[in-house]
């Protein structure tokens, strides 16, 4: 980046005069950069809040409603008398404790330490948290929407299936077309040096063959040779070993070899198309801007210049690619692409459309692949009106589509490729334990609707014995109608829907559709767009109010990932776009059931007991302050000064009350066990108006004890209150840690007696408050322990008979 630039580079007009004496001034007078575009950064993403935080700022408002209330009815019962709003102003002041102020800190802190332990999970290797604001929103989540290639499956591409129209071939009989391969080079070879002014290939087979061999090995041979030069994949070569510290290096250092050559491609697909027609003999040895080398299997190499080449896009969903033949001269235009763009590209053919079908419902990815001869006339008129078309000013892309689909007509068939993409490792189990967790999971592609629904069925989000609705093409608002009457009418079924049929819908019938959808189990929308994801997250946030999360892997699941109140981001092989945009970032998708089920739990239940307790902690002295006031005729005097209000929210309470962020109710074994105790975290049990309540009647209450006991006990002076009430209320705010933890940890043992250390310790110091000849004796020690007993041990009670008579779902498990 350049400096900017001193007071004697700016014009000698910025330098004079009265505006001189303003540098920003001379600054301004700078010609301004020009702009270029940047990334966009989504700001809802980074100011993202969790619903934890809105149900604390909903009770932290009605606590400052209590506040306001209380302050004027001390105002009303002292009568008015004298200057009241003085007054007003003074208890607003003494009550202020109310409002939980550390409570953000105390939250913010926790966080990060669940963060912390996310990342040293060694179960979950390689995960990362991108976000410190919601790690709570991992325990309420209902909804999981989830892309399938790199999410559910390896994205590990396998060459499964090769069919010609006549006759398929499987990977049991890839020999039969590697034999063929072999056959027909041999046969062109020998043609080649038995006549050398022919450089024509000649593609037919021994004229002793029979004639269907014939016509079959011819096919095989056009199929694999277009399948081995249709394509933007690179091969590269490693450096030698022995040749090190420097960057470059020549093509000499360099080891071709076959065991040396890995490939390089936008999309695993086409690398496992390439590694195809290598295993079957026709290797891509070499590539560059202008052509590529194919190795034959008797090692000749073959040479194409690549004249055109029409990159893959999700728009037409087809590629490209013009090459010429050095040998021969010939100008062949190749395309391969989905069966919806290329079936009314190729000619006419009876069996595309029903093999496309019985590959996808065996889980295969299918591609289309078709060819066109061109002469050098019309190879030369194309040339001139695509050149023409890139020049344009106006509808530059319209005009280049339009000269390149003017060779897209009546395109020789001549092969369909099936590829498999095997499931990841446990996503069969992580979706049980998600289904039996209460989440419903809908599963979001760009694959055709046969290929997505056995990837469904494979990987149990549909169960076996489910009946699976698959929604039928719709256009019209009354086909739309019709189709959901029927959906209407079954029930408990997955349902499976297009990406268009689903545009429809919304477009009519949004709410209706969105209801039903939502009573199903799973569903299964396929031929989505990224922008329709990202609509689909957005329908279910407004629809039913209930949490979503998002997971994907690719560029393309980025819009669904932040539209999502929580987005998590696999790195796969399509590099790290939705990771990086994730809030939580992990390798596997089977590390889902643990982020969810373990961690996600305790950092909502712990978040949860942390706030309210924090809560406890400001109402239960603003309690005491207000009898204090009462038994003093409503006297706006303060009951603790100075360093023993900094000491109580500080180093007397804040160990114990921070080490709550180390309790857990199960062990994590038991949480991925049983599942189902997840979805009582989906209701919100854990922090609502009603255990607010609860600890707002416990803060009542300890703090009217606390109070009337110290002055009902205290001697001949008042500082004797404010030591017995003072030392009574540490005591019991750290009993009540104690009474809340629901899973002893060491740290926990070491803060709650470091906390009363360092306060004893204190004591010495704190002569202004505390009489040490006092605090030294029987007396003191036994009031105070009676005032905490009496403020405790009913608690204690009272929970050790709800755990009798009623106890909470995972206690049945403790036990």
């Amino acid at each position: 980046m350049a400096a900017l630039p001193g007071p004697a580079s700016l014009p000698a007009s910025g330098r004079t005069g009265a505006k001189a004496k303003d540098p920003w001034l001379a600054f301004a007078a700078l010609p301004k950069p020009v702009m270029r575009p940047c990334l966009k950064i989504d700001i809802k993403k980074q100011g993202q809040v969790g619903l934890l935080d809105l149900e604390l700022n909903q009770l932290t408002k009605a606590l400052f409603l209590a506040l306001v209330a209380l302050s004027v009815v001390m105002v009303t019962l002292q009568g008015f008398v004298g200057p009241w709003y003085r007054n007003l102003f003074r208890f607003l002041l003494l009550f202020s404790y109310i409002i939980p102020i550390s409570l953000r800190v105390n939250l913010d802190m926790g966080k990060a330490a669940y963060g912390w332990m996310i990342m040293k999970d060694d179960n979950i290797p390689g995960t990362v948290v991108r976000t410190s604001t919601i790690p709570e929103e991992l325990g309420r989540l209902v909804y999981l929407l989830t892309d399938k290639t790199g999410t559910l499956t390896q994205n590990e591409m396998i060459f499964k299936r090769l069919h010609l129209g006549t006759v398929s071939y499987g990977t049991d009989t890839m020999d039969e077309i590697q034999s063929h391969i072999i056959n027909s080079y041999s046969q062109v070879h020998s043609q080649n040096s038995g006549n050398s002014t022919s450089s024509t290939p000649s593609r037919k087979p021994q004229s002793s063959a029979p004639k269907v061999r014939k016509s079959v090995s011819s096919r095989i041979h056009e199929a694999v040779k277009a399948i081995a030069l249709c394509h933007n994949v690179t091969p590269v070569y490693e450096s030698r070993a022995g040749v090190s510290g420097e960057t470059e290096y020549a093509e000499v250092d360099q080891d071709f070899s076959d065991e040396n050559r890995t490939y390089q491609a936008s999309s695993p697909d086409e690398v496992a198309l390439v590694q195809w027609t290598e295993s079957v003999g026709l290797t891509l040895v070499n590539r560059d801007l202008t052509s590529m080398q194919l190795k034959t299997p008797g090692g000749h190499i073959l040479t194409y210049y690549i004249l055109q080449i029409f990159p893959f896009t999700s728009e037409s969903k087809r590629m490209g690619i013009i090459v010429r033949d050095e040998s021969s001269g010939e100008i062949t235009f190749y395309m391969k692409g989905a069966d919806v763009a290329m079936s009314t590209i190729v000619q006419y053919n009876d069996w595309l459309e029903e093999e496309c079908g019985n590959m996808a419902r065996e889980g295969l990815r299918t591609l289309v692949v078709a060819k066109k001869s061109l002469t050098e006339e019309q190879y030369q008129d194309f040339e001139s009106r695509y050149n023409q078309a890139k020049l344009s000013i106006h509808d530059r892309n319209l005009k280049v589509a339009a000269v390149v689909e003017s060779l897209e007509r009546e395109m020789e068939l001549l092969c369909l490729t099936g590829v498999e993409d095997q499931l990841q490792a446990d996503v069969r189990p992580t979706l049980e334990m998600l289904r039996n967790a209460g989440i419903k999971i809908w599963m979001l592609t760009g694959d055709k609707l046969e290929t997505a629904t056995c990837i469904a069925k494979s990987s149990h989000l549909v169960s076996r014995n489910q009946d699976i609705h698959i929604f039928r093409p719709v256009v019209t608002r009354g086909e739309a109608h019709l189709e959901l009457n029927a959906f209407r009418r079954k029930h408990d079924c997955a349902l499976v829907i297009s990406g268009d049929s689903l545009e429809v819908c919304l477009k009519y019938y949004e709410h209706e559709f969105v209801e039903l959808a939502c009573q199903c189990p799973a569903v299964v929308c396929c031929r989505c767009s990224p922008t329709q994801k990202a609509h689909i997250v957005k329908l279910l946030q407004h629809h039913t109010g209930k949490r979503t999360c998002a997971i994907g892997d690719g560029g393309n699941d980025v819009s669904m990932i932040q539209a999502a109140d929580c987005g998590i981001g696999i790195e796969g092989k399509e590099g790290k776009q939705a990771s990086l945009a994730a809030d939580f970032s992990i390798t596997q998708f089977k590390h889902i059931g643990r982020l969810l089920m373990v961690h996600g739990r305790n950092s909502y239940k712990r978040s949860a007991a942390l706030g309210q307790f924090v809560m406890h902690r400001g109402l239960i002295i603003s309690t005491m302050q207000a009898v204090f006031s009462s038994v003093f005729y409503f006297a706006s005097v303060p009951l603790y000064q100075g360093f023993l209000m900094v000491g109580y929210a500080t180093i007397y309470t804040m160990f114990p009350v921070f080490s709550l962020v180390l309790d857990q109710d199960v062990k994590p074994e038991m949480a991925l066990l049983y599942p189902e105790l997840y979805k009582d975290l989906t209701k919100g049990r854990s922090l609502s108006f009603k255990t607010f309540l609860i600890w707002v009647l416990i803060s009542i209450y300890q703090g009217g004890i606390l109070m009337y006991g110290a002055l009902l006990l205290f001697e001949s002076e008042f500082v004797h209150v404010v030591a017995i009430s003072f030392t009574a209320l540490i005591l019991t705010e750290l009993l009540m840690v104690a009474l809340t933890i629901r899973t002893w940890h060491w740290l926990m043992v070491v803060a709650e007696f470091l906390s009363l250390g360092c306060y004893v310790a204190s004591l010495a110091f704190l002569n202004e408050y505390f009489d040490v000849a006092f605090i030294t004796t029987v007396t003191f020690l036994w009031k105070v322990s009676a005032i905490t007993v009496v403020s405790c041990l009913p608690l204690y009670i009272l929970k050790y008979l709800k755990r009798k008579f009623s106890p909470p779902s995972y206690s049945k498990l403790t036990s």
